[in-house]
């Protein structure tokens, strides 16, 4: 009898102090999420004492605050990211209207003969054309992103849309001294793109060659496998390697200073048509040579006809 008396008392004296174990262990892992809350600690939270129940209660714990953390760690890069992109927006929408209201003080100049207003007055017109079409990018940009910018995709020839359009381009790259290569080739099947989009992709490469290129200018259109495959490479002495994989960035752009440059929207706005069209967009830089290649899936790849 009186061995199960003192059996029983070690057994209570067991059982409390396990209890109190358990309640100590308890309340530092409170300590420990309080820490967390607080900013002052990014440790997992975990017990003194084993305990089955409740480490796994407190592993589901762990993996909501990793979440949580991980969480707070991307909004605050996007915030960062919002903030460069809100003075980039800022730079380059204040660097076309600084011209603009420059020159209009110039135009109140009485003494000015007519062919310095004319020339005054197109240099504004200029300014405000290049101003609408930032506008008119940071827009378009933004539903796209937003998938607000709907596609119809139909069967396009590659081969007349590009064409007509070098067309058009050909006296900007003659006077500013490209020395162009274009080799289209003929017979190729249609792409399943939409045309306005289409457009607006080769229009921004000849824009972004214009603007950044200088010398040699390539151009070319062919077929591999199931792809139609349209290349556009120029000269740059503006990149480099570390650039390349930023080029179609939102708002990237090699003049590093932005001293008077736009940002780079035209090929963000290229890559985010190429990709609602299924298309695979590539840039490299080799031997001083800055190249984009798109391939165009064909139209009868997706039974298209």
């Amino acid at each position: 009898m009186l061995i199960g008396c003192i059996l029983l008392a070690l057994a209570c004296m067991g059982l409390g102090f396990w209890a109190w174990a358990q309640r100590r262990s308890l309340r530092s892992a409170a300590r420990q999420l309080r820490a967390l809350e607080e900013g002052q600690s990014t440790a997992r939270v975990r017990l003194a004492v084993p305990n089955g129940a409740a480490e796994a209660l407190l592993d589901e714990v762990n993996r909501l605050l990793e979440l949580r953390q991980a969480d707070q760690s991307a909004y605050r890069q996007r915030e960062r990211a919002l903030r460069q992109q809100i003075a980039n927006v800022s730079h380059d929408l204040r660097t076309p209207l600084t011209s603009i209201l420059g020159y209009l003080q110039l135009l109140d100049d009485p003494g000015l003969t007519e062919a310095e207003r004319r020339e005054y007055l197109s240099v504004v017109e200029g300014r405000a054309k290049a101003l609408q079409s930032l506008i008119t990018s940071f827009y378009d940009l933004s539903r796209l992103e937003g998938g607000e910018y709907p596609l119809q995709r139909e069967q396009v020839d590659l081969r007349a849309q590009l064409a007509g359009l070098l067309a058009s381009f050909y006296s900007d790259f003659t006077e500013k001294g490209f020395d162009m290569d274009v080799e289209l080739d003929e017979a190729l099947p249609p792409v399943w793109a939409d045309p306005g989009a289409v457009l607006r992709v080769f229009t921004n490469l000849l824009r972004n060659a214009l603007d950044h290129g200088e010398g040699r200018m390539e151009i070319r259109l062919y077929q591999e496998k199931g792809w139609v495959v349209s290349r556009f490479s120029n000269e740059t002495r503006e990149l480099t390697e570390e650039d390349v994989p930023h080029v179609f960035d939102r708002f990237f752009t090699s003049d590093k200073m932005r001293t008077g440059r736009n940002t780079g929207l035209g090929l963000a706005i290229v890559k985010a048509l190429a990709d609602q069209m299924g298309c695979r967009t590539e840039a490299a830089l080799e031997g001083g040579r800055f190249r984009i290649t798109l391939y165009w899936p064909a139209a009868r790849r997706l039974g298209a006809g």
